[in-house]
């Protein structure tokens, strides 16, 4: 997918006023020079979210989301990249590259995508001329609006019934090939793939059909669930079926409930249990699990009791613990016998759905009974076995409190991680008693540098290379160098627009905590400060160049340059 250009997104976030964007969907309160809220991505009772109109970026104290007017936009309105970009361009009439939405939405995605809607509503027609499939979903409860929200359709007997339909001429069906809509026997006949099925269509996150799920209604028939193959469009271990329902149905969403097939999705919306979602006939994916927890917070997982039940569970938890961070809670719901999320909410309703819920076991319970199974923790040897066992797990889980805990309790149920105290881990006598206090780290000349470029990116275009400075080896001058450079290249890039050149990238988070913490002193002073700290990184790197002529003087002599090098730089006169 080719790639807006970057100059395109500094010129509209720079005439994009991200107060304005942010406003009209969230209360915000003037304090100083910035904006304040209470945070639209988590519960919290005084307000931790923040919105900068200079550095055009907002972020929360409490739960560390942050952005550009852009991010925004995705997280709060649910948007694609491209999407959002559309409607902030939008906004400030402004057009996107047209060459980039002809790549972005090339001919054959668009044809594809047309041939999967065209077969989407050929199988809502032939719903309404089924007599069986229709009593079907009368029998299992499921009214009019629940079949249109998911748009459940029928998919005719017979071998044809689609591809005479749609597969008018050999593109066409070179078409509904590619969409994993026919089958081919072994020899060479062509056919419809879905025969005899309700047909459930599966939505990508901006609403468009990219698969189908068909379930039989003939019982001896077989498989009794049959999903779409792999295609361009249609990977089966990063879609979720019922996701897009649940966006159109909440502008928040505070819990998702992960249950395995289409009918219980579509039986917990019919009774009112609208979070649901499932996967679509795989266990659960670590893209899964990123996709769970970037539209909601909690995230209920529904497995049968039995021991199939516990081993997709375990599948589940391995999945999730990577993606634990603070704020994110994961619930494992274990069904009786012979009961699944659709029996269960058509006898107990939505009220004893979420009783269930509420009784779910939470994901550390669920990891330490799991590893604990069969070991005795009254012997030290069991306890050295669940210690060992858990330590790759909770590796695993993001640095951050609900890690914190996890290690204290698995020091509580085995002893190991205790430390006996000795006099040299106390805190030194003086410092307890308040009379020595601890100073603060000093911070390094290069973090001092990054963090005065993230307040004021222009500081940069006062720099001349080339720069001395790119040689020296300490940590974040290769960051330092980039940053420098991304501003010579953007002159008017905003903070917002650097970090966003940055996301997804492991120096995000500090760039982002540099970005949001008050610089002191006044704008004027900055360019002084940064001037002086660039200059003395340079003198260290003379200093580094001095010391690695000696080293080679020591070591192996040096030829003539490098003599003449080493005399200028010990009287200065290097340039």
């Amino acid at each position: 997918m080719a790639r807006i250009p970057d100059a395109f997104i500094d010129d509209l976030l720079a005439r994009t006023d991200i107060v304005e964007v942010i406003g009209a969907r969230v209360p915000l309160k003037r304090q100083g020079k910035e904006y304040s809220a209470r945070c639209p991505f988590h519960d919290e009772r005084s307000p931790s979210f923040t919105v900068s109109p200079t550095k055009q970026f907002y972020h929360c104290f409490g739960c560390g989301a942050h952005g550009t007017a852009i991010s925004f936009l995705m997280n709060y309105d649910r948007l694609e990249f491209l999407d959002a970009v559309d409607d902030l361009a939008k906004r400030a009439g402004m057009e996107v590259p047209r060459e980039t939405q002809q790549r972005n939405e090339n001919s054959d995605s668009r044809d594809l995508y047309a041939a999967l809607e065209a077969a989407s509503q050929f199988f809502r027609r032939q719903l309404g001329t089924s007599a069986k499939a229709g009593a079907y979903l009368d029998g299992r409860g499921v009214d009019e609006a629940v079949r249109a929200q998911f748009a459940v359709g029928y998919a005719p007997e017979g071998f044809s019934a689609l591809k005479d339909a749609l597969g008018t001429d050999p593109r066409r069906l070179n078409l509904l090939d590619r969409a994993g809509l026919l089958s081919k026997s072994d020899k060479g006949a062509v056919y419809d793939k879905f025969r005899d099925r309700v047909m459930f269509p599966i939505l990508d996150r901006r609403g468009r059909a990219i698969a189908f799920g068909g379930r039989v209604l003939d019982p001896d028939h077989s498989p009794k669930y049959l999903n779409s193959p792999e295609t361009a469009l249609f990977h089966k271990g990063r879609e979720l079926y019922g996701l897009w329902q649940v966006r159109q149905a909440h502008q928040k969403i505070e819990r998702l409930i992960v249950v395995e097939g289409y009918m219980d999705v579509i039986a917990l919306f019919q009774h009112g249990v609208t979070q649901a979602v499932a996967t679509l006939g795989t266990a659960t994916t670590p893209d899964h699990a990123e996709l769970l927890f970037r539209n909601a917070p909690d995230v209920y997982f529904c497995f049968d009791g039995d021991n199939a039940g516990r081993k997709a569970a375990t599948r589940a938890m391995e999945s999730v613990l990577p993606r634990m961070r603070d704020g994110r809670q994961a619930f494992f719901l274990f069904l009786p016998e012979g009961e699944d999320p659709d029996t269960l909410v058509r006898s107990e309703g939505a009220d004893g759905f979420d009783a269930r819920l509420r009784q779910a076991t939470p994901l550390s319970q669920f990891l330490f009974d799991s590893l604990s199974a069969d070991v005795n923790l009254a012997t030290l040897d069991g306890k050295a076995r669940l210690a060992e066992r858990a330590r790759p797990m909770l590796a695993q889980i993001p640095d951050g409190a609900f890690g914190d805990l996890m290690r204290q309790h698995l020091t509580e149920l085995t002893g190991v991680g205790a430390r006996a105290s000795t006099p040299d881990t106390h805190v030194p006598a003086q410092r307890a008693r308040g009379t020595a206090p601890a100073t603060a780290p000093k911070r390094s000349l290069v973090r001092g540098a990054i963090a005065l470029l993230l307040q004021k990116p222009a500081l940069a275009l006062e720099l001349a290379p080339p720069y001395r400075f790119i040689q020296l080896r300490q940590p974040g001058i290769e960051l330092l160098t980039e940053l420098i450079a991304l501003v010579s290249a953007r002159p008017e890039i905003t903070t917002g627009a650097l970090l966003e050149h940055f996301a997804g990238r492991e120096e995000a988070a500090a760039l982002q905590k540099l970005a949001s913490q008050e610089q002191p002193g006044e704008e004027a002073a900055w360019q002084r400060e940064f001037l002086d700290t660039i200059a003395q990184l340079d003198k260290q790197t003379l200093r580094q160049r001095v010391e690695e002529l000696q080293d080679k003087q020591r070591q192996s002599g040096l030829d003539e340059a490098d003599k003449t090098e080493l005399r200028a730089l010990l009287a200065g006169k290097a340039g």
